[in-house]
């Protein structure tokens, strides 16, 4: 509960979208939990059995004081060490385009989960264009909101790049939606071009072409 007087903080729309994604009592794995603050959504009001992979002891040492299930690691390096089919759901947000090896880690998603939920900001946005064309210089946006010299992220693309890197590895995109302008979740066919245009960020849920429905 809030305390009195204070208006409870807004729901993240990707995180909105997420729980409506995934089915009540699901197996998660949350890649890049943070401070549990999706896992603890899911907990309540999905009543999953959520997990959390974090990479930060200050992270971890918040999902435990929350009462949350997580375990230190880099998605990098310890995806590997999870049984295949475990969870029903793996989710990255707002965190592959900072990983050292983005295919392989979705990859390892896709092993580890039935199937794999990712959002990422999405470079081809037309503000991100703009930017480029008038200044010259790496943009500043709302889902990019980090100067260069500090961002974490590392492998930054369009919605375009991830589709096609998606097709490379044999998996089916079963649901997309956009964001901008802090909106709600819109869903998309990602496939159309003007949508490497609108969408600031997009979140994406992925099976293997082969895995049953």
């Amino acid at each position: 509960m809030s305390p009195v007087g204070q208006t409870p903080a807004p729901m993240r729309e990707d995180f909105a979208e997420i729980l409506r994604l995934v089915r009540p009592g699901a197996r998660v794995l949350d890649v890049g939990c943070g401070e549990g603050a999706l896992l603890d959504l899911l907990v309540r009001h999905r009543n999953a059995d959520a997990r959390g992979l974090e990479i930060s002891p200050e992270g971890v040492s918040a999902c435990l004081a929350r009462g949350l299930a997580v375990m230190q690691g880099d998605a990098d390096r310890d995806l590997r060490e999870f049984p295949t089919g475990a969870f029903d759901y793996v989710i990255l947000s707002q965190t592959l385009q900072a990983v050292r090896d983005p295919r392989a880690v979705l990859s390892e998603m896709l092993r580890i989960g039935q199937r794999a939920i990712v959002s990422l900001p999405n470079f081809g946005h037309w503000r991100v264009r703009l930017d480029l064309l008038a200044h010259g210089r790496m943009p500043v946006t709302g889902a990019l909101p980090e100067p260069w010299w500090s961002t974490p992220n590392i492998h930054l693309c369009t919605l375009a790049d991830f589709i096609a890197l998606a097709e490379d590895l044999g998996l089916t995109i079963e649901a997309c939606a956009a964001f901008a302008l802090g909106r709600p979740a819109r869903p998309i066919k990602p496939s159309r071009g003007w949508e490497n245009w609108r969408a600031e960020a997009a979140l994406f849920l992925l099976r293997r072409q082969d895995a049953h429905s």
